[in-house]
């Protein structure tokens, strides 16, 4: 307990420092910014690897209930970070979507995927505990990941595109019932008085959709990496440090989503990758090498692919 401790007080240390010290001004951030804190936190979780190499080398310091050697819990932390990683792509075009269907002011956006951020520590890690608790008691439950897994990719793959309204979501709907709404803003201040009646404002409404959306897509990301190790400690800690970089990395690649339209076919083939490797777990053992190319080369295809045709090539080849 001492070391879930330890992590998470890290975690609310460096979120203190995040609100109160280097975003104490609602600013807009720019590029460089989000570029600045996307490598400062993809180098923290990274770094973090060696921490891993290090509790697991030592029996006194971790109990390693899956019995990992170092080398290989290092190697499923890295997997499982880069998963929730590539997954979390498109919880930052939702993002993207609410935010414009509420008027945000850029300005205002981080504080919002601040407290949104504080929200989905609590919820993955009650999910996280949930799952391991039950690959741990009923075996058979890994066939039910897998699977779900598995239509996941298939409904990503053959669904069609259209475009998300958060304002006509059962969500919002249901927001509407609990609280008034105002329609204007005061700042950033999530709840203001109007003719006596306390309303909520859009920049509340916000936080609301995205944390509810944010539990919705954790149902996908959380058997996907139980897929790569059932360790708890592993599990949580490349989930929260990916989480925690997703505000700086919305920033960063919100504004060049339409550019990498060939991503979603990466996030299938990783799917149904730990998918398959889900309902194959008691029978096959995949080396952890495998996972981690698989992971690598599918969004680097994506990548390329995005890059290398444009949307002009792709319209010279179709029918006539």
């Amino acid at each position: 307990m001492l070391l879930w401790g330890i992590f998470i007080a890290f975690v609310i240390i460096f979120l203190a420092l995040d609100l109160g010290v280097f975003n104490r001004t609602p600013h807009v951030i720019k590029t460089k910014e989000a570029a600045i804190w996307t490598s400062i936190w993809v180098t923290v979780a990274l770094a973090f690897s060696g921490v891993i190499y290090w509790l697991f080398s030592d029996p006194g310091l971790y109990d390693n209930p899956e019995n990992y050697t170092p080398n290989e819990a290092t190697l499923k932390y890295i997997t499982g970070y880069l998963i929730e990683l590539s997954l979390s792509i498109d919880n930052v075009f939702v993002i993207a979507v609410i935010f414009s269907s509420f008027a945000i002011p850029a300005k205002y956006q981080h504080e919002v995927l601040f407290w949104g951020i504080l929200g989905a520590i609590v919820f993955r890690a009650l999910m996280i505990v949930f799952g391991v608790a039950l690959i741990n008691k009923f075996d058979w439950i890994v066939y039910v990941f897998g699977a779900f897994l598995l239509i996941t990719a298939y409904r990503m793959l053959t669904h069609k595109e259209k475009e998300f309204d958060p304002k006509n979501s059962k969500i919002y709907s249901y927001i509407r019932k609990v609280f008034p709404i105002s329609s204007k803003m005061e700042g950033d201040k999530f709840f203001i008085k109007r003719m006596g009646v306390r309303a909520a404002t859009p920049l509340f409404v916000a936080l609301i959709i995205i944390e509810l959306t944010d539990i919705l897509f954790a149902l996908d990301s959380i058997p996907a990496i139980l897929a790569i190790t059932a360790d708890p400690f592993i599990v949580f800690t490349s989930n929260i440090l990916a989480i925690l970089g997703l505000r700086s990395m919305y920033f960063l690649i919100s504004r060049m989503l339409e550019k990498f339209r060939y991503i979603n076919y990466s996030l299938v083939f990783i799917l149904a990758f730990v998918g398959v490797k889900l309902i194959l777990s008691h029978h096959v053992k995949f080396p952890e090498w495998l996972s981690l190319s698989v992971i690598v080369v599918c969004l680097a295809g994506g990548i390329i692919a995005s890059i290398a045709i444009n949307e002009k090539d792709e319209a010279d080849h179709l029918p006539l």
